[in-house]
């Protein structure tokens, strides 16, 4: 079926671009309700120009053993090492939220769990893995939650060469509260109030440096910033531009090449569900900086 861009519900929107098919991928949060309903899975969309749509194709399904009941959130999918693996992150009762990987030899699946369980600490409440690769190996950088230490981390730990297991224990890269621009964000309807970590996204630079699109809020809007690793390194240390990238009501970003060359930000907008959509926005990549496009 095709859909329109503005048509599809969808929090945490991840492009896969695979140049010989000339096939835009599109994964993220879809279920209807992400939030207090048991969790159904992730479809995909597939599309030629961004704006229209193939979908939804059902990527991945759980089965009756799997651990996770809830908060099916943001699958980000990567071609790697032969395959296509994604990330992504669930939650059950007595079990802390946490993010397992999964793998597949095509795109639209069908994903099979990777590694056995969360590749998080089995005691601390994460979300949001994301992949990085350097020359000594694979990187996961995912979120401390805020909902278990008031103000949340991103932190990073190695990887094995297949993404089924840590290999080192995590690193704190930075807390939400060190950003100049986050600010705590109130919930009054749950008696919650923290600093929120988000999405985190790694990007090389022209000049070498590392920088991380990373999600908080501000004014109580979800908004999207960077921080940067001048010395290329994903331990850091890492510097945050003093001004969000993205102010209004949306986050959760990455940054993919159209099949033109132009960089493009994915994000979903607003942040209310049912409301949330995709969205992609031109950026300008200068040596040093990256801003939205005019």
């Amino acid at each position: 079926m095709t859909v329109k861009r503005e048509d599809i519900q969808i929090r945490d929107p991840f492009i896969v671009t695979v140049k010989e098919e000339g096939v835009y991928y599109m994964y993220g949060t879809t279920d209807k309700d992400c939030w207090e309903n048991n969790g159904i899975g992730f479809d995909a969309y597939f599309s030629k120009d961004l704006e229209n749509w193939e979908g939804p194709v059902a990527v991945f399904r759980p089965d009756n053993k799997f651990w996770g009941r809830k908060n099916f959130w943001a699958p980000e999918v990567y071609r790697y090492n032969g395959g296509y693996y994604m990330f992504a992150s669930f939650i059950a009762e007595g079990v802390r939220r946490g993010t397992q990987s999964f793998v597949s030899a095509k795109p639209l699946g069908t994903f099979v769990a990777n590694s056995e369980g969360t590749l998080t600490p089995w005691d601390w409440d994460c979300l949001d893995g994301t992949l990085y690769v350097d020359d000594e190996g694979a990187w996961m950088i995912f979120c401390h939650e805020w909902v278990q230490i008031g103000d949340g981390s991103i932190c990073a730990m190695r990887l094995n060469k297949d993404l089924s297991r840590a290999i080192s224990e995590p690193v704190e890269l930075f807390r939400a509260s060190s950003s100049p621009w986050a600010q705590i964000l109130v919930l009054e309807h749950l008696g919650l109030k923290g600093y929120i970590t988000d999405g985190p996204f790694m990007h090389n630079m022209p000049n070498g440096e590392l920088i991380m699109l990373w999600s908080s809020f501000r004014n109580q809007r979800y908004a999207l910033g960077i921080a940067r690793s001048s010395n290329g390194k994903v331990t850091g240390p890492w510097v945050h531009d003093p001004e969000p990238v993205y102010t209004d009501d949306g986050g959760h970003g990455m940054l993919f090449n159209r099949f033109d060359g132009q960089l493009m930000l994915s994000i979903h907008k607003p942040n209310n569900t049912p409301l949330e959509r995709p969205l992609f926005i031109s950026m300008v990549e200068t040596n040093c900086r990256i801003f939205v496009g005019i």
